[in-house]
């Protein structure tokens, strides 16, 4: 690698630099470059991508423009959020509550600092493997915020306030990441009226809670904070809740909220969310376009994230995005900058860790030629509400849609030895397979483990298995896996065979 450039100290504009556009040529060798592959953000997606060039023997950097790494997935996303919902059901037992009953915990009081002890521990040991896992794979971590002043160039201003430096690769990957959109017109103070990124600084648990956004991420913390006896209120003003999903386990998640004392106000646009005093103490009101008042303790803004885009000067190599900062890709992840690519959150949707490091991991082999083999049609999608939801494959509503012939067979966890065991009364397994081919199409689970039991039939699918797989194959007694012999078994029996 050729000696790293030293930082300028001298001042310069955000505009410096940004004028002489340097069009992308192959013909350049790579060699004539500081680094083969520049990585933009720590996150699954940037991790995977920079260890996979790493591994082809390339050189490699991620920017940073955080002080710690990790991106938004460690720090105040994903593994803060499903540590927090561990810690929650724990303490208050609700895996417990259908032998022991609903007043059983395992602690009486629960408080903030309970619930982020584990949060904290758990943060600080991911970031520890992050960072040992990209040092030894010789992969050089740089804090700073990345600019592009051409398609080759990337100006690094450094985040410690040590000046900036430009430096030159081959090819980029961009894996900024999102933050959670925020409206100016809502008078945000991190304490009553908060975003999912503020969560963890919260000093006490409310009373009431109004979740704006029935998105995932506020799903999740909606049921994090009913299984705490929170009174929730959900608010969005789509009527249907993640279309993606199959509808009848959105519709038994909803049921279930229902059971935890949580309201749904669907189909409603929030027109005004102001903080109120009154004898009752500091609260939030928020008035409804419908006419409808909902006064609560703290109000969870949670309507979507905005790619972190702004600060890359993307205009300047002709990236395409949205309004919301979302970058345009191809099936192999390019921008319209051939050697510039773009993966994870900062890409749409799903914006799941687990994507955003296949698409990472995809983007890298293509830079530098490598075949590759993906299935992005049997990508799992793990949402970790409580009870949890996973899937995979087609839903009903799409197979309708396609005009395509199928069945479904079922598996309630009560009928199920170990879902007594573990007290799980309500989860169900569903299954959609082809009418006449029996080739499974769709796997739907809601329930203890969901999103570890869907692997057994995405694995099925990937090699374009039948229904009868599962009645001609033993699974361990008593596990929740039985559930697919008696979906399975369920299923053939609707077809009166």
């Amino acid at each position: 690698m050729k000696p790293e450039k030293k930082w300028n100290s001298q001042p310069v504009s955000k505009e410096a630099g940004f004028s002489s556009i340097i069009p992308y040529s192959s013909e350049v060798s790579m060699a004539d470059y500081d680094y083969d592959l520049l990585v933009i953000g720590s996150g699954p997606a940037g991790q995977r991508a920079a260890i996979q060039a790493a591994k082809l023997n390339k050189r490699v950097a991620v920017v940073e423009r955080k002080t710690i790494l990790g991106g938004v997935c460690i720090n105040t996303g994903t593994i803060p959020s499903k540590t927090l919902r561990e810690a929650v059901m724990h303490l208050s037992g609700y895996r417990e509550h259908s032998l022991y009953g609903a007043s059983y915990t395992v602690k009486q009081n629960i408080t903030m600092s309970d619930l982020l002890y584990r949060t904290d521990h758990v943060i600080q040991h991911e970031l520890d493997i992050v960072r040992h896992q990209l040092q030894r794979n010789r992969v050089e971590l740089v804090s700073a915020e990345a600019s592009f002043l051409d398609a080759n160039t990337i100006r690094l201003q450094s985040v410690d306030q040590h000046g900036w430096r430009d430096v030159t690769a081959a090819n980029t990957i961009i894996a900024a990441g999102t933050s959670a959109t925020r409206s100016e017109h809502i008078p945000f103070d991190g304490k009553r009226i908060f975003i999912s990124d503020d969560l963890l600084q919260l000093d006490h648990l409310p009373r009431t809670l109004a979740v704006v956004g029935a998105g995932v991420i506020g799903l999740e913390y909606a049921c994090i904070f009913a299984a705490l006896g929170v009174r929730v209120t959900v608010i969005d003003k789509r009527r249907r809740l993640l279309p993606f999903v199959d509808a009848e386990i959105m519709d038994s998640l909803t049921y279930h909220l229902n059971q935890q004392r949580a309201i749904f106000r669907l189909g409603e646009e929030v027109k005004d969310l102001e903080p109120i005093s009154d004898d009752q103490g500091e609260r939030v009101k928020i008035t409804l376009a419908s006419g409808k008042q909902i006064v609560t303790e703290m109000a969870l803004y949670s309507i979507g994230r905005t790619g972190a885009t702004k600060t890359l000067n993307a205009d300047a190599i002709g990236i395409e995005m949205d309004e919301r900062g979302v970058i345009k890709v191809n099936e192999k992840f390019q921008t319209k900058t051939p050697n510039i690519y773009a993966v994870g959150d900062v890409i749409g949707f799903p914006s799941l860790a687990s994507t955003s490091m296949e698409q990472g991991r995809l983007a890298a082999c293509h830079a530098f030629g490598i075949s590759t083999q993906s299935a992005p049609d049997l990508f799992p999608y793990g949402i970790y509400t409580i009870p949890e939801i996973s899937t995979v494959g087609k839903n009903e509503e799409e197979l309708t849609e396609a005009g395509i012939p199928y069945e479904v067979g079922k598996a309630q966890y009560r009928e199920i030895a170990r879902g007594q065991i573990i007290g799980d009364q309500t989860g169900l397994l569903k299954l959609i397979f082809h009418l006449e081919t029996h080739e499974l199409l769709g796997v739907h689970i809601i329930g203890e483990g969901a999103s570890e039991l869907v692997h057994i039939g995405q694995a099925v699918m990937a090699f374009k298995g039948k229904v009868e797989y599962f009645i001609n194959t033993v699974f361990n007694y008593p596990t929740l896996a039985e559930c697919y012999k008696t979906a399975a078994f369920d299923g053939i029996n609707r077809l009166g065979v």
